[in-house]
């Protein structure tokens, strides 16, 4: 009998403890390493919702003149009222010139009724868009329109429900300090009952939250304006001085912005750079409220599967590190499958786009809303300002884009367009000249193009949606762009959704009074259907979702490119012809590919092709054009 030193028996005990308690011996599922990301967020096609915009299902729940009360810009006339759905988006209302103030101002006081059952409504139209997962922007109760400003963590926005009286009677009763006395609203329950028919649809939810500040009707900062320093809830916030008989109440709102007063930092630092991970936490009690609101949604009454699936998080880049380290640990601890998002945007305005690779190690977020794709695409494929010229230039900036990132958290990227934050997708391709975030607005450029977009850029977008459905990271859409809206930065990329069932005034009017062409305000239904075929695509090939990519022809004197995704036997060949010529182009395939044979995945026309007999591959390409060609069964 062969002998074994002590310490090898030990070992050999370790590792079949270890594989005992995985899971592995027992056949039990095992939990997903800390670090990972989430698998279905790595085939997610994301459709952006900003609810006040998206649909009103339920005209009885409109705000009124009290829920918006504290949202800027404030003293709002008597006479105002929500603004009906299909007018003019540059027509101001009667309201509105009463007011005496500008475009411009007085459209930041619209609302437009848009609500959960509008939602609930169209989860089907989502369904068979061929949508996986959405992204909602704040749903927490708030007075203004995009409710960055909470009012309410803890609860929905109460004109998002069908009872917001008795909302704000239930909510009136509790102690927004103590969630053991916390209620589910009336909103608070429809939203549930959006997840849940999400999820019967197989569509995924996260929530959007700031964690960074509030608004000035904040439970907690009216208890401060009452009573100063005595409250419990001063160390929470970032405040230079409070009123005395000598000092009056001092504070920097986030950005500059007085409605959003800032959580404070501790152990922080006072100066850093955009892209900085910065030290510290917050206040202790702040910590715990904000796990509270976690919770309650992750895990509704305790049940993870009535729960969101993860959370996009704004200014992501301005809290503190520790905190975030902590938060990913207690949010993996309810749901190990959570998705987090940071909002990692800016690292010199306007020129420099923040580098997130610290952000994406596995320890405080599983991927990044992916700005720094978008910007090289639009810069080849939409001669976007600065134009990238040639193939190779844009396969650089790619693999710029994606170094330092492990494989997994590439898939997980969230590749978008446009946002709320941006122009419309649509309108960043029609201004070529611009940087896509930089005065891209006519208040700024009184030139920049308000209209509807040309045929060029519908050419363009069109373009670009075979790469973006096609390449690295999950697609994003934001809603109405699948519709074919147009819209400059925010405010115009806020417009409310033109459903095909809804009539819409023709856009006639300027924000300054000037010539404008008219407009023809109807959803474009081809559009749509390209929208669903890629979606589609993505959707039922794991391929473009999960398989490895590389590059087979980069040829800058045609300005073509060509990449293929492949994933064990499926394969699929994406090339895109960004010349105004028509382009041949020959390559060597797999043995085993050319004797499957190619489809053309798309069925455009824009494409011929011929497999010789050495598995080499010759074909042609129409100008500005895109095809997909997938091997056969």
């Amino acid at each position: 009998m062969t002998s074994f030193p002590a310490f090898r028996l030990l070992t050999i005990f370790a590792i079949l403890f270890l594989f005992f308690i995985g899971g592995c011996a027992s056949g039990q599922e095992q939990t997903p390493p800390p670090d990972s990301v989430p698998e279905w967020a790595q085939e997610a096609i994301w459709y952006q919702i900003f609810v006040e915009r998206f649909r009103d299902g339920d005209a009885s729940n409109n705000p009124t003149l009290q829920t918006v009360e504290g949202s800027w810009p404030h003293n709002k006339p008597d006479s105002w009222q929500p603004t009906r759905w299909t007018q003019d988006w540059y027509e101001m209302e009667d309201w509105a010139l009463e007011s005496g103030k500008d475009f411009y101002r007085t459209v930041q006081m619209r609302r437009y009724g848009g609500d959960l059952q509008g939602v609930l409504d169209k989860l089907d139209y989502l369904h068979d868009l061929g949508i996986t997962a959405i992204y909602f922007n704040p749903l927490n109760d708030s007075p203004s329109l995009h409710k960055y400003d909470a009012r309410s963590y803890h609860h929905i926005d109460v004109n998002f429900g069908p009872d917001p009286e008795g909302d704000m009677a239930l909510m009136a009763a509790e102690d927004p300090a103590d969630p053991s006395t916390w209620v589910w609203t009336s909103a608070d329950r429809l939203f549930l009952q959006v997840v849940e028919e999400a999820k019967k649809r197989g569509i995924r939810v996260i929530m959007d939250y700031s964690w960074n500040h509030t608004g000035i009707t904040f439970w907690a900062w009216q208890h401060i304006l009452e009573h100063q320093e005595a409250s419990p809830f001063a160390d929470w916030y970032q405040i230079d001085s409070f009123e005395s008989d000598s000092t009056s109440f001092s504070f920097p709102g986030w950005a500059g912005v007085p409605e959003l007063p800032q959580f404070r930092r501790y152990d922080s630092v006072e100066a850093f750079a955009h892209g900085d991970l910065i030290p510290g936490n917050f206040h202790p009690e702040l910590v715990k409220h904000i796990y509270a609101v976690t919770e309650r949604w992750l895990a509704p009454d305790g049940d993870v599967s009535r729960g969101v699936d993860g959370f996009r998080l704004d200014v992501a880049e301005l809290i503190p590190v520790d905190f975030w380290r902590e938060y990913r640990q207690f949010v993996r601890g309810i749901n190990p499958e959570a998705y987090l998002v940071g909002e990692l945007w800016w690292a010199e305005w306007p020129e420099k786009l923040m580098d997130p690779t610290e952000w994406l190690q596995g320890d405080i977020f599983d991927a990044a809303m992916n700005y720094r794709w978008y910007r090289p695409a639009r810069q080849w494929l939409g001669g976007g300002a600065p134009p990238l010229q040639t193939p190779s230039e844009f396969v650089h900036h790619l693999d710029s884009v994606s170094a330092g990132l492990r494989p997994e958290v590439l898939r997980a990227q969230m590749n978008l367009t446009a946002s709320h934050d941006t122009p419309r997708f649509s309108t960043s391709i029609f201004n070529q000249a611009n940087l896509n975030k930089y005065r891209v607005n006519p208040r700024e450029d009184a030139g920049y193009m308000l209209h509807r977009p040309d045929e060029r850029t519908w050419r363009d977008v069109r373009l670009m949606l075979i790469h973006q459905f096609t390449w690295l990271g999950a697609p994003h859409i934001w809603m109405g762009d699948e519709l074919g809206m147009w819209g400059a930065d925010d405010p115009d990329n806020r417009k409310p959704l033109i459903w095909p069932d809804l009539e819409f005034d023709d856009e006639v009017a300027h924000p300054f009074g000037l010539e404008k062409p008219r407009d023809r305000v109807q959803a474009d239904m081809e559009l749509h259907a390209w929208y669903r075929q890629l979606i589609h695509l993505r959707r039922d090939n794991r391929v473009f979702a999960l398989g490895e990519l590389d590059y087979v022809v980069a040829d800058d004197h045609r300005n073509v490119l060509a990449y293929t995704r492949t994933l064990g036997d499926d394969y699929a060949l994406v090339i895109l012809n960004n010349s105004s010529q028509p382009a041949d182009i020959e390559l060597m395939l797999p043995s085993a590919i050319a004797a499957r044979g190619l489809i053309d995945a798309l069925g455009t026309n824009a494409i011929s092709w011929n497999i010789r007999s050495d598995n080499r591959l010759q074909l042609l390409i129409l100008p500005k054009s895109g095809a997909v060609l997938m091997a056969g069964e």
